[in-house]
């Protein structure tokens, strides 16, 4: 149950319409839309695209994934090793890959247009159209407008020491940009006052000079969920902003997305740096999205979540993974600057690509391990003299080789289901990098829910079948015990069978439930606890006993305690069985304290547990109470008519069943029958020593030293010092006990005895025994002083 609990996590997916918006890729281009051959890279140019390099974090195959536990491997008594969570995890992983083979059963694929553009303003801005950059490709009549848009920014202010340790201009200038790509978008030029053209800002995220954003067109803002920002610093001293990612991650339909947005280190000669910061930011960003989103994410392909077990997801935990920014990666130092300008400015870009230290760096698998580009069609980005077109060779400036400093990359956990349509550059001129812009047709997953669970039902019944031939099993009897009513000091035993029904040996135990230590609630045990049958053994029994002792008496009384209760019971490497126990309360007098006894006319046994009705049916006013609890005026009576005179009375113990028969007299108001005397008298000893609280509290215990000339006048305290009701039993069983006294020589009783007997049922209790410490002993001597002084005196 456990684990199956786990993968059903598989198939939680909501069903939706397939949007109007998605058209088979032949559509598209029957549609108008670019076609294909400009993304297309020359063979010899771009060896690096045909890579099978695997991703820094192996969060894509699941045959690299480690498998990440979170308890330690144990050893069984025959040596085996084995890990119950890798087990779980690595069952869970099979279930998966089973499944996601056969995605093409349950998943519809359309297909959809995301926009991204990349630009390093040089901290410049000034209010010229961006058109040309963010809706270059759009055509004539927006038909071509992406689905989604996203933009990143470089340098949107300074880098300087202030910006970098205290980043207090980025917001402004973060949204600065936002509202100027905001209106671009929805412009009346390119909305055409239509709704359903409008963007929507999803997201935004900044550090100092960083910031991406992105927008998603109105028909699709309602299927975009688990919307997630994060940053990492790999600037100064390796945190600092001024170098670093900004990264997004969502879910749009059924497919993960993950864009990121960089600044990497600086100048030609600094490969490494940059390998290094590209490597910092990957392993670094995470996004924490919670576990109702990680079950989409494990549906929706991050195989290594299974490894992992955790509710963070990094870039490569996505099934697609965009990477733009201004990465820094120059012209390899072997062709000289001059030689990079001439053939810059020529448009001859052949050896350029040839010696771009980015494909350099990806054909070794040194960087963007799995990342894939498009062809390099368009002239260098990087440096221009800002307000021109013309690379900069003022004098008055070092010459620095043109380069392909901005770029766009993708990583695919299914290469097809990206398209580069456009790869290309704007022609803004403010900064000294001209601006970069892609738009990329991806294929995007839309599950039918139906489909896909009936695709897991037979998957789990291949497993099941096989699973259930070596997994034990057994058969219990019944899971559910009724004890019905259950008395006062009684112990009801119910049992339970419990049958291998299994091809293997079955090991069975009671285990506590989940964050508690005992196995059962106080008032019941169980035997045994444990045990382990082999296929074709006779049942094991399993005893099940409720007993109502002076303690839960008294919780059920007060409402603090019910019988009810859920025991599991655990079969090692099978699953849990729930036991429910369910009994009534036979309420008794026992238990009780005389101060609610003496409210009830009625037997107790009429007298609702639950307050609300109690309080319905029965006048709380004090002025309606007895004197004394008619249940000690009962036995006490019955005594008195018949058995004063009785031989050891008080010191012989009476008969366990007429015990038995005489409380449930007493509880029901049922008429005594015949009885022996020790019978009665210990019930009545019973009674007052099983109280809830005892008639002499232990505040009234003497603290002086008694003697003849005190006894009489610290008696006296005691007696004025008695709460009424108590004070109104105690006088009741001190002049009972005194007429007792009357009978001595045939009944065999004292003054001391009785006095004893005081203190053990009417001062101590069972609840109440005094320690062994020399201050308490000679407190319950004075105690006992006062009693036999009370037994012996002419009044009280």
């Amino acid at each position: 149950f456990a684990v199956r609990s786990i993968v059903v996590r598989l198939v939680g997916t909501m069903a939706q319409q397939a949007p109007q918006w998605a058209m088979p890729a032949q559509d598209q281009q029957q549609a108008g839309a670019p076609p294909p051959q400009q993304a297309q890279a020359p063979p010899q140019e771009q060896p690096q695209s045909q890579l099978a390099v695997p991703p820094v974090k192996g969060g894509i195959d699941l045959e690299h994934s480690i498998v990440t536990t979170l308890k330690p491997d144990e050893e069984t008594e025959d040596g085996r090793i084995r890990n119950r969570d890798a087990v779980t995890k690595i069952r869970d992983a099979w279930i998966y890959k089973q499944i996601r083979a056969r995605q093409v059963e349950f998943t519809q694929y359309k297909q959809a247009k995301i926009f991204f553009g990349t630009w390093n303003v040089n901290a410049k801005g000034k209010d010229e159209a961006l058109d040309d950059w963010l809706c270059a490709d759009w055509g004539p009549n927006g038909e071509h407008a992406p689905d989604i848009v996203t933009v990143g920014f470089q340098e949107i202010v300074d880098l300087n020491a202030v910006n970098v340790a205290v980043d207090n201009k980025s917001q402004q200038r973060s949204q600065y940009w936002v509202d100027r790509i905001k209106s671009t978008l929805n412009s009346p030029k390119n909305s055409r006052n239509d709704p359903n053209r409008l963007y929507h800002l999803l997201e935004k995220k900044t550090l100092v000079g960083l910031l991406v954003c992105v927008f998603v067109k109105s028909p699709h803002k309602a299927r975009v969920k688990y919307v997630h920002a994060g940053s990492v610093g790999v600037g100064v001293m390796g945190v600092m902003g001024n170098k670093g990612g900004v990264s997004i991650r969502l879910q749009f339909y059924d497919s993960t997305i993950c864009i990121v947005c960089t600044h990497l280190a600086a100048h030609r000669e600094n490969i490494a740096g940059r390998n290094a910061d590209f490597a910092n930011v990957f392993q670094k960003t995470s996004f924490d999205i919670g576990e109702e989103a990680i079950r989409e994410v494990i549906r929706s392909g991050s195989l290594s979540q299974w490894a992992t077990g955790s509710t963070s997801v990094g870039i490569a935990d996505h099934d697609l993974v965009f990477w733009m920014g201004d990465l820094n990666y120059r012209i390899d130092e072997s062709l000289t600057t001059e030689r990079v300008l001439e053939l810059s400015e020529k448009n001859a870009l052949g050896e350029l690509r040839d010696l771009d230290q980015l494909n350099l760096e990806r054909a070794a698998g040194r960087v963007f391990q799995g990342f894939d580009e498009g062809a390099l069609n368009f002239r260098p980005t990087y440096k221009y003299q800002p307000g021109t077109d013309s690379y900069d060779k003022r004098p008055d400036k070092k010459l620095r080789a043109p380069a392909w400093c901005d770029r766009v990359l993708w990583l695919a956990q299914e290469p097809s289901h990206v398209r580069q349509l456009t790869y290309d550059r704007s022609e803004l001129n403010i900064s000294d990098h001209k601006p970069v812009y892609s738009t990329i047709q991806v294929t995007i997953k839309d599950v039918i829910q139906s489909k896909r669970e009936a695709v897991y039902d037979e998957v789990m019944k291949l497993l099941d079948k096989f699973e259930n031939q070596t997994l034990p099993m057994v058969g219990l009897d019944k899971i559910n015990l009724n004890f019905g009513e259950i008395p006062y000091g009684k112990t009801v035993t119910l049992p339970i069978q419990v049958t291998n029904t299994g091809k293997v040996v079955a090991q069975f135990r009671l285990v506590p439930k989940l964050d508690e230590n005992a196995l059962c609630k106080p008032w019941m045990t169980m035997s045994p606890t444990y045990g382990m049958l082999i296929p074709g053994e006779p049942p094991a029994t399993i005893n099940f006993s409720i007993t109502i002792d002076n303690n839960t008496a008294h919780l059920l009384n007060t409402g603090r305690e019910v019988l009810d209760d859920i025991l599991i019971l655990r079969l090692e490497n099978g699953r849990d069985y729930y036991i429910t126990l369910k009994g009534n309360y036979a309420r008794s007098c026992f238990g009780m304290s005389v101060d609610e006894l003496v409210m009830y006319s009625e037997p107790i046994r009429n007298i609702p547990l639950d307050a609300i009705k109690r309080a319905e049916k029965y006048d709380p006013n004090p002025t309606s109470a007895l004197c004394v609890p008619k249940e000690l005026w009962r036995i006490i009576d019955a005594i008195y008519e018949k058995g004063l005179h009785e031989k050891d009375l008080f010191m012989t113990p009476g008969f366990a069943e007429e015990v038995n028969q005489i409380r449930e007299c007493l509880d029901t108001g049922a008429p005594f029958g015949k009885f022996r005397i020790h019978s009665m008298a210990e019930v009545m000893l019973s009674f007052l020593s099983n109280l809830s609280t005892p008639i002499v509290p232990p505040t009234l215990f003497p603290t002086l030293e008694i003697d003849a000339q005190n006894i009489q006048s610290i008696a006296r305290k005691f007696l004025e010092e008695l709460p009424p009701i108590h004070y109104n039993v105690f006088v009741y069983v001190i002049s009972f006990f005194r007429e007792a006294l009357l009978y001595k020589d045939t009944n065999k009783l004292s003054a001391a005895k009785l006095a004893r007997i005081c203190c053990n049922c009417m001062v101590v209790g069972t609840n109440g025994a005094m320690d062994d410490s020399s201050a308490s002993m000679s407190r319950r001597a004075g105690m006992q002083m006062i009693m036999i002084h009370l037994l012996e005196t002419n009044s009280i």
